[in-house]
């Protein structure tokens, strides 16, 4: 999710994190590595034997 910013984020924990960028990435996911600002850790995934290249298609 993008903020504009500058931004002040509260986490559950009660830790005030900061940020005077002007437009800030928040994770959604809670993979990033810099929790609670996005790093883009959603875009890598480990492909499990369901995924579509992975089948065989000759019926």
């Amino acid at each position: 999710m993008l903020v504009e910013g500058p931004v002040e984020l509260v986490t559950d924990d009660g830790v005030t994190h900061t940020s005077d960028r002007f437009v800030v990435a928040v994770c959604a996911c809670r993979r990033s590595k810099r929790y609670p600002f996005c790093d883009t850790s959603h875009r890598r995934r480990v492909r499990s034997d369901d995924s579509p290249e992975s089948q065989d298609d000759s019926r």
